[in-house]
């Protein structure tokens, strides 16, 4: 049931502080030689949200003895609530030269500095037990659990933050409130009672049905309040969202309703996200929080089975409403109900009733393919701007990344495909063959696993840049590790590219016998070491689209199997 309007706090709690130091401590620390760190965009989100007091009542990074703490209990040492691990992840070759007592300036990627960490200790963390305690699973599947493990560095940094400046931001900057401008707009506006929305998809017709039914039953005003911090892969991205949103917000009556954005990074970790949503809610000042079914989680495994239970969210959300300090508004589930072309609560739905749904892998396929989107799932000027920044297949751009042992075909397929397409004509088409790349773009790198990984990483930038704009990029590297493929294919899918990922799988013995360089021989004969395929590893993978052999297997045939699968993908037509 959701509270009655006398079950809900009337006032925020008081506000939380924020982490900026004095104009003059700040010139002071400015001019320190401290060694620096430049934040990925998960960790500034973090900061962000840390000095403007979103995360109260933390003023830092999580200690070891408090990261142990919130994973086990749940709790601060001092027994305050708090769900999630918010610490500073760094690489061991950056946290060999610090220690207790260190200062860290923490710096965004265009080069400014933002805060100093005064650092209490570096701790490493077991991240399986990590991932078991937060997310109650360690599947890699699980997009939170594959972040946690192959892409969060292994030392943590704990310690108390020094404000310098905010974070700048040149994109929506009217909607990108602090908590203590939000605070004070709701003062302004008189709203003494708010129900805050989260989101990070754009709304539909669902959710508009939802929050608006919720905002009346609590007899409150709404927020809209989504995240603009990193999400999941496959998100749309937080522009094109923004943009649906501001249209969406036309939709509610005029006056009752918000938008604000939230520099928020998202875990996916379900109910304990979802009480973090929770706190920063509060602490933005809204007085009660819509709780929806699989807040924040990732519904299914593999094989289909839940993560969660579907309202697991609400039901821990509920029973730790008092400290988190403001009401928690559960809501089950809307569906269009046909045979009243309108909207319901499921649990309302009378037997034989039809109900119409579109899950968000649905939507996406229909996108993909350029098919319809009906008007009773979302409004017209949503679908407009969701065609905008997903448009069908065929009109995107796309990498094709072959991936193989050295003289397994991968070059030579490359090049007929690209001159095949070229033929075709239509798109601009880009080759990034392995030792071109090498020679131009990596020159300076050598054969470690470090450089490596390091020459992939720079080979997807490129090709996402590529496909950003619409352009075919064929890339042809060995590529021999699944994590960085893996990278490979989010940085250029992240980029609203297509990534078609071939294994040319010519086995050992025959790339051995097309070896023209002799590099096998040096290898076997311990003159080349770290060679793929004879004193390091092949890792294949393990769901690639296409797998071909060229043992027998003519160029002019494999590149015919290619090209229906990029039909069968509906990239090419």
């Amino acid at each position: 049931m959701s509270p009655t309007p006398s079950d809900a706090p009337l006032e925020p709690p008081g506000e939380p502080p924020v982490l900026y130091v004095a104009e003059s401590e700040r010139l002071r620390l400015e001019t320190e030689a401290l060694p620096e760190w430049v934040l990925t965009p998960r960790q500034l989100a973090d900061l962000e949200l840390l000095l403007e007091g979103g995360l109260a009542p933390l003023t830092g990074y999580l200690t070891e003895a408090e990261y142990l703490a919130v994973l086990e209990r749940m709790r601060l040492p001092d027994g305050r609530l708090w769900t999630l691990p918010v610490v500073l992840d760094l690489p061991e070759e950056r946290a060999r030269d610090l220690g207790p007592g260190a200062r860290l300036l923490l710096r965004e990627p265009e080069g400014m500095a933002l805060a100093v960490l005064a650092i209490a200790d570096l701790y490493r963390p077991d991240r399986r037990e990590e991932a078991r305690a937060v997310y109650g699973t360690v599947d890699p599947d699980h997009p939170g659990v594959r972040r946690l493990l192959e892409s969060t560095h292994p030392v943590y940094a704990g310690g108390r933050l020094l404000g310098l400046r905010a974070p700048h931001h040149y994109d929506f900057r009217p909607l990108r409130l602090t908590p203590r401008e939000l605070r004070h707009r709701f003062r302004a506006l008189g709203w003494q009672r708010v129900l805050a929305f989260q989101t990070r998809n754009p709304m539909h017709r669902a959710h508009v049905e939802l929050t608006f039914r919720a905002a009346r039953e609590v007899e409150a005003n709404l927020l809209l309040h989504p995240t603009v911090g990193p999400t999941r892969l496959g998100d749309v991205d937080h522009y094109t969202r923004v943009r649906c949103y501001e249209r969406v917000l036309r939709r509610y009556p005029e006056a009752t309703t918000m938008l604000a954005l939230v520099p928020l990074a998202m875990r996916m970790a379900g109910p304990r996200e979802a009480v973090h949503h929770a706190i920063v809610r509060r602490n933005y000042g809204a007085t009660h929080f819509l709780v929806g079914r699989d807040h924040a989680g990732v519904p299914c495994d593999r094989a289909g089975r839940p993560y969660h239970p579907p309202y697991a969210a609400q039901e821990l959300a509920l029973a730790l409403a008092a400290e988190i300090g403001l009401a928690i508004v559960p809501m089950a589930e809307m569906v269009y109900v046909a045979e009243r072309a309108q909207y319901a609560p499921r649990p309302e739905v009378a037997p034989g009733e039809t109900v119409l749904t579109i899950s968000g892998s649905e939507l996406r396929r229909r996108l993909d393919e350029g098919l319809e989107i009906p008007d009773w799932f979302t409004y017209p000027e949503i679908a407009r701007e969701l065609r905008r920044s997903r448009p069908p297949r065929h009109e995107r751009g796309f990498a094709v990344f072959f991936t193989g042992l050295s003289g397994a075909g991968k070059s030579t397929l490359a090049h007929a495909l690209g001159e095949h397409l070229r033929v075709n004509g239509g798109r601009a088409v880009s080759l990034l063959d392995g030792d071109f790349v090498r020679q131009h773009l990596s020159s300076e790198l050598g054969f470690s696993r470090a450089h490596r990984d390091l020459n992939i990483r720079r080979i997807a930038f490129v090709a996402a840049e590529i496909a950003r704009a619409g352009g075919i990029v064929l890339c042809a590297p060995i590529a021999p590790y699944a994590v960085t493929r893996r990278e490979a294919r989010e940085m250029v899918e992240s980029a609203g590219g297509g990534f078609v990922e071939i294994h040319v799988a010519t086995p050992l013995e025959v790339c051995e016998r097309r070896d023209r360089k002799g590099l096998y021989a040096r290898a076997r004969a311990g003159l080349l070491k770290g060679f793929t395929g004879i004193d390091d590893p092949y890792e294949s993978p393990e769901r690639p689209d296409l797998v071909l052999d060229t043992t027998a297997l003519r160029p002019e045939e494999a590149v015919h199997r290619i090209l229906l699968k990029l039909e069968a993908l509906g990239y090419v037509r």
